[in-house]
């Protein structure tokens, strides 16, 4: 009896997946990869069941496409979410913020938020902190995965601050030092301080 595994797809296929893919996150502010990749092979004409480039392939042509088209656009955006990020990430020192995500890697697209992770065992104080300084919060609650069977869902906040969307996700004090996976290799994700977010806007401004 046939097997009903997935058939294979010739890397031509597979780039033009990772292509459609890429200008779905970027034109439509799609920031799921599965999703992303469902609607690339669906206009591609590709089967459910056929192979479809890893999300890492997929980030590598993001990347591409936003060096190509309107580079300068994209790097003044860039600037902007991070000047952001560095503002809130001040008011909530205390909680040692990180920057985490597409606007730490610069890969942010029109619709991308902003996404920081705070740590404290109390997110009512990070709610009280952030609304001291006028903003107005939305509850927020997030999957991320540690590990195989290790998925939790971390609370947070979502505020507005100039036209863009901030995500603020608290994670109980002992998370400082054992970062979820992240979507793009499935490795740690990268975390950076404000300090090192202060680091690379002022070496953007260098350039």
């Amino acid at each position: 009896m046939g097997g009903r595994g997935r058939f294979a797809v010739p890397i031509e296929l597979l780039d033009q997946v990772a292509d459609e893919a890429a200008r779905v996150m970027a034109e439509h502010g799609i920031r799921d990869f599965a999703l992303a990749k469902r609607k690339a092979a669906e206009r591609l004409g590709l089967g459910a069941r056929g192979a479809l480039p890893s999300n890492a392939q997929i980030q590598e042509r993001l990347v591409a496409r936003q060096r190509l088209f309107e580079p300068d656009v994209h790097d003044a955006r860039i600037a902007k979410l991070r000047r952001i990020a560095a503002d809130v990430m001040a008011m909530l020192e205390e909680f040692r913020p990180r920057l985490v995500g597409a606007v730490l890697d610069g890969t942010a697209t029109i619709n991308s938020a902003i996404e920081l992770h705070v740590f404290s065992d109390a997110p009512e104080l990070v709610a009280a902190t952030l609304e001291a300084g006028g903003s107005r919060l939305y509850d927020s609650q997030r999957r991320y995965r540690f590990g195989r069977d290790e998925n939790p869902q971390i609370p947070g906040f979502e505020l507005m601050l100039d036209d863009e969307e901030v995500q603020v996700m608290v994670f109980a004090e002992r998370g400082a030092h054992h970062a979820p996976q992240s979507p793009v290799d499935g490795r740690p994700m990268r975390r950076a301080s404000l300090a090192a977010v202060i680091a690379l806007l002022d070496s953007t401004a260098d350039n």
